[in-house]
């Protein structure tokens, strides 16, 4: 029993590492088409210092770029697809995705709505702040996130997903410039992009129903289509 337990626990996290590899050689080759030289290219820069943080392979990697690029003559063209609507108790969301079947993929979001509620666009993109989000880890021990958020000029700042790292919300049109700024004020960008962040997140849900919520939610992000989830879901 333990033996079997195990071996599915190793099948899980080689499923969802899988998950994540193949999430960062989307972005990778979307980075790509500006350029395959990362030194020239920021967002493909970030985008191959996440996949080595993540243990991509120099095949893979080289692959992907050379993929976004176009070098070898079969450039995926992926297609930005979003999607917004609630998940079970009318927590609000939007779904990014990048696929190169739109079909597939609108098909794939209507089966996994079908416990909460696809909406149309606009239903819910109201209730969220498009912004900048900047993902960076401080470099030294004084490093300090509302010192360094004044300076490079965020609007706010608040706790990273990465342990000891802090998220820097930006303006849509100043997110390259907080991005070149940080570095200056001690702190190392991990990820940078245009996001969502609520302006009424929901809170107060019990214990099973936030389990249904979380549930919905993975069952989203497990796909292979998608890219980003935004939630409007306190905490």
């Amino acid at each position: 029993m333990g033996a079997q337990w195990k071996a599915k626990h190793r099948e899980v996290a080689a499923n969802a590492k899988g998950k994540i590899m193949g999430k960062l050689s989307k972005e990778i080759q979307i980075a790509a088409k500006a350029g395959a030289d990362p030194d020239m290219n920021p967002r493909l820069r970030l985008a191959v210092e996440q996949a080595k943080k993540a243990s991509m392979t120099k095949e893979t990697l080289e692959r992907a770029i050379r993929k976004g690029a176009g070098l070898d003559g079969d450039a995926v063209q992926y297609h930005h697809v979003t999607y917004e609507g609630f998940a079970p108790h009318q927590v609000p969301l939007i779904v990014e995705c990048l696929t190169d079947n739109v079909n597939r993929t609108v098909a794939q979001i209507r089966v996994l709505f079908r416990k909460g509620q696809l909406g149309a666009s606009g239903s819910v993109a109201w209730d969220f702040n498009h912004v900048g989000l900047i993902e960076a880890s401080p470099e030294t021990p004084d490093a300090d996130p509302e010192m360094a958020a004044i300076e490079a000029g965020a609007q706010d700042f608040a706790e990273g997903e990465e342990e000891g790292s802090t998220l820097f919300i930006t303006d849509t049109t100043d997110l390259d410039a907080v991005q070149k700024a940080l570095p200056q004020q001690g702190f190392k960008v991990i990820s940078a992009k245009i996001g969502y962040t609520p302006k009424n997140p929901v809170s107060g849900l019990s214990d099973e129903h936030m389990a249904e919520v979380e549930a919905f939610l993975e069952a989203i992000d497990d796909n292979d289509d998608v890219q980003n989830v935004y939630v409007g879901l306190a905490g």
